[in-house]
């Protein structure tokens, strides 16, 4: 049963429903949507989409992986069920509901729609007329535009990322935003957003305004793990709730705020931790067949052309010893 939420007090005011049945792994995967579903919708539209792309390319003859897609897809199912469900219910008023929402649309869905390649998919599927040469002027801009270069730039998403959680929750902003619709709404959508912008520059194959190397962005991902980690510890160690809001959940569920944001601490350590070292060990992946690929290609060209270099060297190292008794 799901009874509405009023405005005034410890309620969040705006179009949302909060479950008044005890949380139970059965409650969290009930289907049942919010009045106003904005980020199930975003991620049907977006599966829709991606999909006629795809359609299009394999009913034309050409190619696309179908591993691609499973991950683009997966990602927009992700956001449906996590956003869409009665999770997205009990995140109203659970610290580690909502925490676990956080982590899912930051660390865990984007790595799934970047991997899935939508630009590329994009540009080869754009239809040749107005509209199609209309979206791909935008993408030469974003190219090729300063802003793209600012936007995925270390020195913004860095900040950006750990500020959901730091600047959110120490600054006391959360307490204000997640008592409306509007911020609570607005909170997931800056989640997957700030995801996003910190997982493109590390992980997508798609064209880019500047790309990093293999060094920058497993530095980038080991300058996040630590801090990121830390915060858990201070959200399990917290002697009093850090988000007022949630220090008083609706009786009929039977919670402990304390308890659930030490619940909402061990996630951000460890749940937050995984998607982070599977990245992590992505990049090294890369990074070593790359340089193993560069190595096979240079040791090709020394068999075919020889290396100029060390000839040189050789011939000096030659001269010097033909040289040693004359002298």
């Amino acid at each position: 049963m799901l009874i509405g939420a009023l405005a005034g007090g410890d309620q969040i005011s705006g179009p949302v429903w909060v479950p008044s049945a005890p949380p139970s792994l059965e409650n969290y995967l009930a289907p049942t949507l919010q009045p106003i579903p904005l980020l199930p919708a975003i991620a049907v539209l977006m599966g829709l989409l991606y999909l006629s792309g795809a359609i299009k390319l394999w009913v034309t003859g050409r190619s696309w992986s179908l591993a691609a897609t499973a991950s683009f897809l997966g990602g927009c199912v992700v956001i449906a069920v996590v956003m869409g469900a009665g999770v997205e219910g009990y995140g109203l008023r659970m610290f580690s509901v909502f925490m676990f929402q956080q982590l899912t649309l930051m660390m865990a869905v984007p790595p799934l729609l970047v991997l899935g390649k939508p630009g590329t998919l994009l540009l080869r599927a754009l239809p040749h007329n107005r509209l199609g040469r209309t979206v791909m002027t935008g993408a030469r801009w974003g190219l090729r535009s300063s802003l793209g270069r600012v936007l995925i730039h270390p020195a913004l998403m860095i900040p950006l990322f750990l500020g959901c959680f730091y600047g959110l929750y120490l600054s006391g902003a959360a307490d204000t935003l997640l008592r409306t619709w509007t911020g609570h709404v607005g909170l997931e959508v800056l989640f997957l957003v700030a995801g996003i912008l910190f997982t493109v520059p590390i992980l997508s194959t798609d064209p880019l305004p500047a790309r990093q190397s293999h060094m920058g962005q497993a530095v980038d991902v080991a300058v996040e793990m630590p801090l990121h980690a830390f915060f858990g510890v201070v959200l399990m160690m917290a002697p009093a709730p850090l988000v007022p809001f949630f220090a008083s959940p609706p009786a009929s569920w039977g919670l402990d705020p304390l308890k659930d944001q030490g619940t909402a601490g061990g996630l951000a350590w460890s749940y937050g931790e995984l998607p982070t070292l599977i990245i992590l060990l992505l990049i090294l992946t890369r990074w070593f067949r790359v340089d193993t690929r560069d190595a096979a290609a240079a040791d090709r060209r020394i068999d075919r052309d020889g290396n100029p270099e060390l000839d040189a060297y050789n011939a000096y190292l030659a001269q010097l010893h033909r040289q040693g008794p004359a002298r």
